[in-house]
């Protein structure tokens, strides 16, 4: 056993677990693929201004959870604790947005990094499927994005989420109803740290789970009672383009979501199995997180889903996803050359598509056969010297048990025709 540990609250993702991770990540980003997303990537880390302006320097994510580190040359820098700062900075860095028509549409794939109290569903590396699409504010948009989520999680075979879609106003109306909520909270009895937050975010106070807090917000202001005329009429297409797609939601009018950049629309997903971490993604509109970072004007919008917190719905809900076993066939080999002559077929086999592994080391049949076994693989191809001497190699069906002589020259040919 090695000396070294994953640091607290991290993970190392291992076969065969770990093709579950990948199978998730896939689903998620299938709909996106089809939809017009292109597929970006980011540094792991980035200026820890670009967080601490876009993501809010209000938020426990800035305050108290982001890795921070000061480089040789005296730069500061944070490990990535979203992805979508990231996203727009890169797209607005690259001019995607003078490319041509507009939103940008992009998806991404990665670990992100908080400093959290480890606990079951919430750890300090993890893993999330975001998308993007920048430069368009249109309910259709909104609507699709959340579409698309959904999407994902019905052909993961889940069914136990629900939907939970807010308005969170503009710069318009936002103000407003700011100004009538801090009057309401200011009357609490709070502690010091949420009293600090009334001044600097008050919506956040609203998302506290404590239920000392919950119990003193009844009868706070609802924002969609100051929602403007236009906010109002922005939601109500949203609302109406994913019903009219059979998609079902909650309104919620309490939900905020943990990010100072969002306005209008905002939405999480939630998994009743998952306990008190019952969030496995959301996301929201944020039209002005671009000028926040230096960036023109880009009404913007998009979500992230948990990949880590997908699994666990999937294990809550006792889904088991068809994984295809990652090798379809196993050379085994006798003798030395048939080990030369089954090694040069495997590689034959790799070469036209066909998923191969070879039992390596010296080794007796049966432990030989034990590898064939544990690979997963339905045939198992098997040869000694008289096999060779006779121009031929064993073919076993794994399932069924069967075995037949199969000429050197067509094995190929034989395996392509029962792989299907």
């Amino acid at each position: 056993m090695s000396t070294f540990k994953a640091p607290k609250g991290t993970y190392d993702l291992i076969p065969p677990y770990s093709a579950t991770y990948l199978a998730v990540r896939d689903a998620i980003s299938a709909p996106l693929r089809a939809s017009g997303y292109g597929y970006i990537e980011t540094p792991g880390f980035e200026d820890v201004d670009l967080f601490a302006r876009g993501v809010g320097e209000s938020t426990d994510i800035v305050t108290k959870e982001m890795y921070t580190l000061t480089t040789k040359g005296g730069a500061n820098l944070a490990l990535r604790p979203e992805g979508t700062a990231s996203v727009l900075r890169a797209a607005l860095e690259a001019n995607m947005h003078k490319a041509g028509g507009l939103p940008v549409k992009l998806w991404y794939s990665g670990s992100y990094y908080r400093y959290e109290r480890p606990q079951k569903g919430r750890y300090r590396h993890f893993s999330q499927v975001g998308a993007e699409a920048i430069g368009a504010e249109d309910p259709a948009l909104d609507a699709e994005l959340i579409i698309l989520a959904d999407q994902a999680y019905r052909t993961l075979g889940l069914s136990n989420f629900r939907i939970l879609l807010n308005s969170l106003g503009d710069k318009q109306c936002r103000p407003v109803y700011r100004e009538a909520l801090q009057g309401f909270l200011r009357g609490l009895d709070l502690d010091e740290e949420t009293v600090r937050r009334i001044e600097i975010n008050p919506l956040r106070v609203l998302d506290d789970k404590r239920a000392e807090v919950q119990k003193q917000l009844v009868g706070a202001p609802m924002l969609r009672d100051y929602l403007c005329d236009d906010c109002k009429a922005y939601h109500e297409e949203v609302r109406e383009l994913i019903g009219a797609a059979g998609v079902a939601f909650e309104d919620d009018e309490k939900l905020v979501r943990g990010l100072d950049y969002y306005t209008r629309t905002t939405f999480e997903f939630v998994h009743d199995g998952l306990g008190s971490q019952s969030a496995v993604g959301g996301g929201g509109r944020y039209d002005g997180l671009s000028e926040m970072i230096g960036g023109p004007a880009l009404p913007s919008v998009g979500w992230a889903l948990g990949v880590d917190r997908t699994v666990l719905a999937l294990q809550a809900e006792g889904i088991e996803l068809d994984i295809p076993a990652p090798t379809s066939v196993f050379a085994v080999a006798l003798g030395e050359e048939a080990r030369k002559v089954l090694f040069g077929k495997v590689t034959e086999l790799r070469k036209e598509g066909i998923a191969a592994d070879f039992s390596y080391g010296a080794k007796g049949l049966k432990s030989h056969m034990k590898n064939a076994n544990r690979s997963g693989a339905r045939f198992t191809l098997v040869a000694g010297e008289r096999d060779l001497a006779e121009g031929v190699v064993q073919l076993k069906d794994m399932e069924s048990g069967e075995q037949e002589a199969v000429a050197l020259e067509q094995v190929t040919e034989r395996l392509r025709a029962k792989l299907g």
